[in-house]
């Protein structure tokens, strides 16, 4: 008995059992060659919600043929062959005998807008990835010349994406996915990230003065631990009104407990004496790199949902609106930091210091941040 290649075949070693949305695709296409009428029926859905292209493609040659004549086709396959007519071109895989063993496998063809909503879902499930992988993927390039805006630019397409898949699904009591996700942090700058916290550290101890409008940058936004400890301490003593420089701020850590894990009292001073540049300038670069590793915490957040097939459209849209708000709190602090401030908000306190820094290179051997 000839053999006629079935188009959704790939021809490799291994071969994978076809996924759900297969069956309800070509339970879909039956149903509409056997009753083409029911394309009427069929609302919002487009060769593109196909996962394979020859799917697609039969889908859109329905499309464009007006249908038959209910009493017409039932006795003649002239509307069959025309559908394969104008999809063969485009897919050369698919057959007469395809198209009637679609037919075949449909088990009921008035379940077709069933059939459909099933294949609609699917590719919200599919797309959402891509809109979840894109964001991981941004977040952690290297290369962005501006990676914070770049990044918060993909997090409003993942936004937009699912705000429009609330208005294609109908309101659905609130559940969240019941997928397990451990939090990953993007590995953004290593050695230069703790570079940069221990300038932040050096330069706000030596221009104290700016604290007070560096709200935006919290304890959280550091890497290493111990530079979230000692960030609290000039900006609490700045809050209480007391003076700030390395020996107040070594009194302070000493209160905090800092010298009980290991870190001597040279070792403290030594790491927040070398000020280079302006507290701002590293503050925004430490705030950035929390941004973007928020960023792809929620982008794999978010991919994990999508690559669950447990997890419904409804589901999806809850969970991925749940983890794009984790980045709210962050992308409004970035805002914060990066708008243009009053000129009376800039006027400087003390000597002028330049917002902007140099090189992180600018630290002196033997100054490296504690580890």
């Amino acid at each position: 008995m000839p053999h006629h290649p079935n188009p959704h075949e790939h021809h490799t070693d291994e071969v994978h059992a076809p996924r759900p949305v297969h069956y309800a695709e070509q339970a879909l296409l039956g149903a509409i060659l056997l009753e083409p009428h029911q394309l009427t029926t069929i609302d919002a859905l487009d060769a593109g919600h196909f996962s394979t292209h020859a799917h697609g493609t039969l889908w859109q040659a329905m499309r464009e043929l007006p249908p038959p004549d209910p009493d017409t086709h039932r006795s003649s396959p002239a509307w069959l062959n025309a559908v394969l007519a104008l999809a063969r071109p485009h897919a050369p895989g698919l057959t007469a005998t395809y198209l009637h063993n679609l037919i075949q496998v449909c088990p009921q063809p008035r379940h077709a807008p069933s059939y459909a909503r099933m294949i609609r879902a699917d590719h919200t499930r599919r797309t959402l990835l891509m809109h979840a992988e894109r964001l991981a993927q941004t977040a952690a390039d290297t290369t962005l010349p501006n990676p914070a805006t770049t990044t918060l630019a993909q997090a409003d397409a993942l936004g937009q994406f699912l705000d429009t898949l609330s208005g294609q699904f109908a309101p659905h009591p609130g559940s969240l996915p019941r997928t397990l996700v451990h939090a990953i942090r993007a590995a953004q700058g290593g050695e230069e990230a703790l570079d940069e916290e221990q300038l932040l550290l050096s330069t706000a101890t030596a221009h104290p003065s700016t604290l007070k409008d560096m709200r935006w940058l919290l304890p959280d936004d550091f890497t290493l631990p111990l530079h979230s400890a000692l960030w609290q301490c000039p900006t609490t003593l700045v809050h209480n009104g007391e003076p700030v420089d390395r020996v107040t701020l070594l009194w302070e850590a000493q209160h905090r407990g800092l010298l009980a894990d290991g870190h001597g009292p040279d070792e403290l001073i030594d790491l927040v004496s070398t000020p280079v540049g302006s507290p701002e300038h590293w503050g925004e670069r430490v705030l950035q790199r929390a941004l973007l590793s928020r960023a792809f915490d929620v982008g794999t957040r978010i991919a994990a949902y999508a690559q669950d097939p447990a997890n419904t459209p409804h589901q999806l849209i809850t969970g991925s609106r749940r983890a794009l708000a984790d980045l709210t709190s962050l992308r409004t602090r970035w805002q914060s930091s990066t708008s243009p401030r009053p000129p009376a908000a800039r006027a400087p306190r003390g000597p002028a210091v330049a917002r902007a820094g140099p090189p992180v290179r600018a630290l002196t051997p033997g100054t490296r941040a504690l580890r």
